[in-house]
């Protein structure tokens, strides 16, 4: 549960980036940090170390990989342009997609598990069966085949 905690911090993390259009710029790793201190200064109330830790890691990694990210869901978001897909689900994509390939340490089924949840949670009633399917997708032809994007 703690771990679905931090995801929610980072969707949190990467939606106010993106509607402040700070996302791309964020990959000044010093711009990073000084954003992710001031986004824990504004969520107090979050104070388990194990929490933060990991919300870190993955906006860190999210944000380094933000482009190759983009584009492996521009490829599978068929007929889909990145920009029309919600911002609550293009988020939820980016840090599940950063997880799925760059986190050999998370089993991906998990991954995929956590991303629908957070859907279901934050967003519409048909995202999260287009989450799983995109990364369902991913997951297959990318780590099970032996490919990485």
């Amino acid at each position: 549960m703690k771990r679905r905690k931090a995801r929610e911090y980072v969707l949190q993390f990467l939606y106010a980036c993106e509607m402040n259009e700070n996302t791309k710029k964020m990959c000044d790793y010093e711009l990073l940090r000084e954003e992710i201190e001031n986004f824990w200064e504004r969520n107090k109330e979050e104070q388990n170390p194990d929490i933060k830790s990991f919300a870190n890691q993955l906006i860190e990694g999210t944000i380094k990989n933000i482009d190759n990210i983009d584009k492996i869901i521009q490829k599978y978001a068929d007929k889909w342009h990145i920009e029309r897909i919600l911002a609550i689900d293009r988020n939820i994509l980016r840090f599940s997609i950063y997880e799925i390939l760059y986190r050999p340490d998370i089993p991906y089924q998990v991954t995929i598990n956590e991303a629908v949840e957070i859907a279901k949670k934050y967003s519409t009633k048909e995202s999260s069966a287009f989450i799983n399917g995109i990364l369902d997708r991913i997951a297959k032809e990318t780590l099970l085949s032996g490919k990485k994007e």
